[in-house]
């Protein structure tokens, strides 16, 4: 039996332009409270903490940066089909 996906959007927005933006802005957001943290650390100057903040903020990045690729994937898709 397969796992069940909890990290992925309700059924209704999947694959959705709105269930896209509403993930864009979540890792945006999530971003910007790891980039405090990482601002944080530095005026510490505490090298691991700031080295955990900045380990922690990679795959906000990256799942940002795949959400904008989905986006603009189906943007191009609908000016395609328009």
């Amino acid at each position: 039996m397969a796992k069940k996906n909890r990290s992925a959007p309700a059924k209704g927005l999947r694959g959705s332009k709105a269930g896209l933006a509403l993930s864009l802005g979540s890792s945006v957001l999530a971003v910007v409270r790891a980039s405090k943290q990482v601002r944080r650390a530095k005026g510490t100057h505490d090298k691991l903490n700031t080295a955990d903040a900045v380990a922690g903020m990679l795959p906000l990045v990256t799942s940002a940066a795949l959400v904008l690729r989905q986006l603009r994937g189906r943007r191009r898709d609908d000016a395609e089909t328009a």
